[in-house]
């Protein structure tokens, strides 16, 4: 059974009259699973909701500027998960699809229905899990700079091509990130990254029943364009685009342009 406690705000809600949209923050535990939503709500009926869901280590923060450029075509949720961003750490070892399953309960408080669920790196597994899981919450998933390819399934491989991708994303980014991986601690990412190389994006994929959006930066070495080609195939619906000279957080270093691409593809999507 389902167990989980009524939402608490912890900010203020904000109007912004220049766009037109009220922002929160919530937070809600769902079977010892204690999520945070930070949420940017347009005042238009029947409006589009997007749902961006971090990867490993990290939180929000690295969302911003992707939630921002987003929230011009309908709500937006940014996700903390369970043990990351500050929040607090599980009992356990919960996987991929324990998380998802819990995170579903919470787009229902949040009302969402039929979103677009957007993760990035192994936010990718866990918002293709509750698409899987889910349905009834997604009518499409993107997933940018997806992790992990099958040459790469190894503590070792994973580490040393985020170390390659660390030395060449900007320097601010890095220490954003940095302190994101502090925050999460060594024994929670260390739980969780077994979790992620375990999991079988590719064949996951293959079950979508809605359409998938594959997003990756040209010089991402860490979700490379065979991988991200394979994941294609797999689908039984789904596209790639490759965003020019950005690696593998271009969901910040290019928002603008993915924040496009992934407006593009939502539109194509029939009703």
């Amino acid at each position: 059974m389902t167990r989980q406690t009524p939402a608490r705000p912890t900010a203020e809600r904000v109007s912004d009259e220049s766009h037109a949209v009220d922002r929160s923050v919530t937070q809600r535990t769902v079977n010892g699973l204690t999520f945070r939503a930070v949420s940017s709500h347009r005042r238009a009926p029947n409006a589009l909701a997007f749902v961006l869901v971090h990867g490993l280590g990290t939180s929000h923060k690295y969302f911003t500027r992707l939630h921002r450029e987003l929230s011009a075509h309908g709500d937006v949720h940014s996700i903390d998960l369970p043990g990351f961003g500050g929040l607090p750490k599980p009992a356990g070892a919960p996987d991929v699809a324990e998380i998802s399953n819990a995170l579903a309960t919470v787009l229902e408080d949040l009302g969402v229905s039929g979103g677009i669920l957007v993760g990035h790196s192994m936010g990718a597994q866990w918002a293709v899990e509750l698409a899987l899981q889910h349905p009834e919450r997604a009518s499409a998933v993107v997933v940018c700079g997806p992790v992990t390819d099958r040459r790469h399934r190894s503590l070792s491989a994973q580490m040393l091509l985020l170390v390659t991708d660390f030395l060449r994303e900007p320097l601010a980014l890095n220490v954003m990130v940095f302190r994101d991986y502090l925050r999460c601690g060594p024994l929670w990412y260390a739980t969780q990254v077994r979790h992620m190389l375990r999991y079988r994006l590719d064949e996951r994929v293959a079950l979508l029943r809605m359409p998938l959006l594959i997003v990756r930066g040209s010089a991402d070495v860490i979700a490379g364009q065979r991988w991200c080609t394979q994941l294609k195939e797999s689908a039984p619906s789904a596209d790639v685009v490759v965003i020019p000279r950005h690696r593998h957080l271009a969901q910040f270093t290019a928002a603008a342009d993915v924040a496009r691409r992934i407006h593009e593809f939502v539109r194509r999507i029939p009703a």
